[in-house]
């Protein structure tokens, strides 16, 4: 059995993969990069090893110093966790070197199945169905153009070593292909380090339903069931759920087999997961279905799968790497109940699901009956480097029904304060009667997003807040006036002739205007006419205790700064402050600056380019998702502030535009 895992990842994998091992009595090395010098998987790993700078490429990608990391800890097999490095097959062709237990498939069994062009020739010759489509060596944007054309639009351009809905795009005509071709290659060769792509047909309003699989080294496979994937947004899996809801027994039968076909046609040897379209969206016998990939590692979505079998995957992926079989043969593995995950994360759906990045002031996610998988805690930062993931909850029921009414609660009752996230997003999603019923497909999120997005008014968190900021204010001032005169007081709330006075706050970088008002002891604060009060609130006069107990219930007020969490919104609500980046610096509308922390991907121009309104300027990258810039006015390039590859903070200039001057004969 293997001593000591060293384990290739970060964040809530890191953290599950540490608790499995620490049950079967084994030790754990964690690495870390300066962004995580202080994260959760570093102070749960019994050590942790630093492997270099924050962006990916300098430390978590780098295969060498992963290895030297699990050499010098005297680990004797490494994790790589799921991302990353989890389907490169040169950290197990290079922990075989090394004489260190890779926990996962072999490099040649990675190759095979991991890269989805070849992927499909071997499901071809295995007598799977697969999409049709180019899976063909040939890249060139000529030969990409005639196949895509041959197999008419629209079209899915994918990534062939890709995962997690990178180097994805949907194309839907001739006109579109080679801009979303160049940003596809872009961000493969990002994450993956292979610029590679094949081309699909879009297959009409699908189910994405995916099989997990194990195999040993002994020759055996078998199949954990089936999960749905369907509901996801620009490729990206959302809410996963297993057993897939209306599946019929021969689907389940057919897809299952499939699988395990696959999985041993190349000997594979760990988990996997085999996905597949199904197509119309009805998951009965006469459904067509389709292989598309596989993904040879674990999956961000298999708690489900852990949940409605009972099994452990990460002990299972530990046994078949110390040489042992398969704990259970096929007959023996049992399906029971239902199970739902959904992936919380640190975005603004509200603004086009830009990634929120800062300090996580409190999170308090559901105690009862929810599964939490996470690699953050209260006071704990979100970093633009990696994945905007803060947990996954998981919630399990004696049917779906039940599965969903739990995880309405769950979402419900978790508590974020400092970032924005999808909580309301996801509440409103599973709250859909289509979505209850089963009756979905992967474009639904897609259709719906207007619905599925719009944002509740903020006028009474951002009162709260305002409130918060002045009580702060009055309790630090009260408190020094006491400490210099015991038997004064300076407080705001004297009996009186009633007070009213206008005061800015700042939300979201944004100013807005706050109203308070003074009358017989009490202060009340509202903004665009709606005050805001505590939950309950009394309108007698509070003292100092009550109001930091109720303000625990709402929000949180420090150094000049509120957070108002309610109803799965947060708000940040902040005195003005001097900032030089505000200052007014003459550029305009000409000014093209950052939306977000993030890395300058790719430039468009250079200074003295003539530069056309909405032409695109520049691309800036966080958290799997590129922000195109585009010039809001025509004229000239007059100067680029930033070069490709650099770091920039949110509202960074990026480039100058500078308008043509017009001829005024």
């Amino acid at each position: 059995m293997i001593k000591k895992i060293l384990i290739a990842n970060r964040g809530e994998i890191a953290c599950r993969i540490i608790r499995t091992a620490r049950r079967m009595g084994i030790a754990t090395v964690a690495v870390y990069s300066d962004a995580d010098a202080r994260a959760m998987h570093v102070r749960d790993a019994d050590e942790a090893i630093h492997i270099g700078r924050s962006p990916a490429t300098e430390s978590y990608l780098v295969i060498d110093k992963i290895i030297a990391a699990a050499k010098s800890s005297g680990a004797d097999a490494i994790h790589p966790g799921y991302g990353f490095l989890s389907e490169n097959p040169d950290l197990p062709d290079a922990c075989k070197a090394a004489g260190i237990a890779f926990i996962g498939p072999g490099g040649d069994a990675m190759r095979a199945l991991g890269g989805k062009a070849a992927a499909k020739d071997i499901a071809i010759k295995a007598g799977v169905p697969v999409v049709p489509g180019y899976q063909g060596r040939a890249q060139d944007a000529a030969t990409l153009q005639k196949e895509a054309q041959k197999i008419g639009y629209p079209v899915m351009i994918k990534a062939v070593a890709g995962g997690g809905g990178r180097g994805m795009r949907l194309v839907n005509s001739a006109a579109e292909l080679p801009e979303l071709l160049d940003s596809a290659r872009r961000e493969a060769e990002s994450a993956f380090g292979n610029p590679d792509v094949l081309i699909e047909k879009v297959v009409v309003k699908p189910r994405h339903i995916e099989v997990q699989v194990f195999g040993d080294t002994h020759g055996n496979a078998v199949h954990l069931f089936e999960r749905d994937c369907t509901l996801q947004r620009r490729n990206q899996k959302v809410i996963e759920e297993a057993p897939a809801p209306g599946m019929s027994t021969s689907l389940r039968r057919k897809i299952c087999d499939a699988a395990v076909t696959l999985a041993k046609s190349v000997g594979y040897a760990g988990a996997g997961t085999v996905e597949f379209l199904v197509e119309g969206g009805a998951l009965d016998e006469t459904a067509r279905w389709y292989f598309i990939e596989m993904n040879t590692r674990l999956q961000v979505e298999h708690p489900v799968t852990e949940e409605i079998t009972g099994l452990d995957l990460v002990e299972w992926q530990i046994r078949v790497a110390s040489g042992e079989g398969l704990p259970l043969p096929q007959e023996k593995i049992r399906l029971s109940g239902h199970a739902i995950e959904i992936r919380l994360c640190a975005e603004d759906p509200a603004n086009g699901f830009t990634p929120s990045v800062g300090q996580i002031i409190e999170f308090r996610p559901p105690v009862q009956g929810t599964r939490v998988e996470t690699g953050v805690a209260s006071g704990d930062a979100v970093s633009p480097f990696y994945d905007s993931m803060i947990a996954k909850l998981i919630v399990s029921g004696a049917d779906r029904n039940e599965a969903i009414r739990q995880m309405l609660v769950a979402l419900e009752t978790t508590r974020l304060q400092g970032l924005k996230s999808n909580l309301p997003f996801l509440h409103a999603l599973l709250s859909r009667d289509d979505v209850q019923a089963g009756a979905m497909d992967t474009g639904l999120i897609g259709r719906e997003i207007a619905q599925l997005t719009t944002a509740g008014t903020d006028a009474r968190r951002v009162a709260v807040g305002a409130r918060l900021l002045l009580e702060e204010r009055r309790l630090a001032s009260e408190a020094t006036t006491r400490a210099l005169r015991p038997w004064a007081t300076s407080d705001a709330f004297q009996f009186g002739r009633p007070r009213t006075t206008t005061f800015p706050v700042v939300v979201e970088g944004k100013t807005r205007e706050a109203v308070a008002h003074w009358q017989d002891g009490r202060l009340s604060v509202s903004v665009d006419g709606v005050e805001g009060r505590w939950p309950g609130e009394q309108v007698s006069q509070f003292d100092a205790h009550v109001w930091s107990e109720i303000a625990a219930a709402v929000g949180d007020a420090r150094d000049g700064v509120a957070y108002v969490f309610e109803k799965m919104q947060h708000s940040t609500v902040s005195w003005p402050v001097f900032d030089a980046s505000q200052i007014d610096d003459g550029f305009g509308s000409g000014a093209v600056r950052a939306p977000i922390n993030g890395r300058v991907a790719k430039i468009f121009v250079a200074a003295g380019d003539g530069v056309e309104k909405g032409q695109r300027i520049a691309i800036v990258e966080a958290m799997k998702m590129e922000h195109v810039l585009t010039a809001a006015t025509s004229g000239i390039a007059a100067r680029i502030a930033v070069a490709e590859g650099a770091q920039v903070t949110q509202g960074a200039l990026i480039a100058v535009i500078e308008e043509a001057a017009t001829d005024a004969s």
